[in-house]
């Protein structure tokens, strides 16, 4: 398998302020080891991406040419994120009961970094 070009891996705000969003959630719910342990699962894809940011899949909602909105999906969570040319930019997460079309398509209205 060929390897891609390692891309710098950057971070959108409202990226940060969903994976605050699940680690409260997952705090209240499954406690503070547990949440500590997804949130680092999620950051393990995410920093792994600047080097296999073409193994996952294009967000069918999201549709290009060159295929550049990709999405990891993680237990419940969907990780979206864009590849651009110097980077790869992760853009939002989502639970599962927020995956509806018009969600995911906002991540369109995110300005590159």
């Amino acid at each position: 398998m060929a390897t891609e070009k390692r891309k710098k891996v950057v971070i959108s705000t409202e990226f940060q302020i969903d994976i605050k969003a699940v680690f409260e959630y997952g705090e209240e719910t499954f406690g503070f080891n547990a949440a500590k342990t997804f949130i680092a699962e999620i950051y393990m894809h995410v920093w792994n991406l600047d080097g296999q940011y073409l193994m996952f899949p294009e967000v069918r909602f999201l549709s290009t040419k060159n295929k550049k909105y990709r999405n990891i999906i993680l237990g419940s969570y969907l990780i979206v994120y864009r590849i651009e040319k110097e980077w790869v930019e992760v853009l939002r997460i989502f639970h599962s009961s927020q995956c509806i079309p018009q969600n995911i398509s906002s991540v369109k209205r995110i300005k590159p970094i």
